[in-house]
């Protein structure tokens, strides 16, 4: 797939532009969807990196040609070794188990400013899709109150119909 639900991009950019990043990670970067909101309304000096478990995308998508750097593996083994302004967790957190998802946070939480995530807040069921494991959703029943009782440093989410937008802040 690649792509996340649409109808949360709108007020994620907007969120984006207000906290005016200068390193991104993007987790999970798939067709580049944060990405081309943050080359389109930040300044293009704004160093973006990804990670992408799935590496159909990063060829399909061109990312190695497109971010700064890209981590080509799953995000549970990824060195957390740069800080960022700004971590993206776009789409990503319901792919795994709960307690992988809650170690991942425990690792953005010490290198990140600040931090997004995009999740579905309604059962949302999907197996492997083009023949992607990382597509399936472990994770099937992330609701707001979940993702606010499970994440810390959450100081602002929104909810739509599919998904839901949290923000965090971190002292990092």
């Amino acid at each position: 797939m690649g792509y996340s639900d649409p109808e949360n991009k709108p007020w994620t950019a907007e969120k984006i532009v207000s906290l005016n990043p200068k390193t991104v990670l993007d987790i999970g970067a798939g067709q580049g969807v944060y990405l081309d909101l943050i080359r389109r309304d930040l300044d293009s000096s704004v160093i973006v990196d990804a990670i992408e478990a799935w590496q159909p995308y990063i060829d399909q998508f061109n990312l190695f040609n497109r971010y700064n750097s890209v981590y080509a593996g799953d995000v549970r083994q990824y060195p957390f070794n740069k800080k960022y302004d700004l971590v993206i967790c776009g789409d990503v957190l319901e792919h795994m188990s709960e307690k992988d998802a809650l170690g991942v946070w425990e690792k953005i939480s010490k290198i990140a400013k600040y931090a997004i995530i995009s999740i579905p807040i309604i059962h949302y069921h999907q197996d492997a899709i083009n023949g992607n494991p990382y597509e399936i959703h472990e994770e099937e029943d992330w609701s707001s109150e979940r993702v606010l009782n499970s994440f810390k440093g959450i100081v602002e989410h929104k909810e739509f119909a599919v998904t839901g937008t949290f923000i965090a802040k971190f002292g990092n």
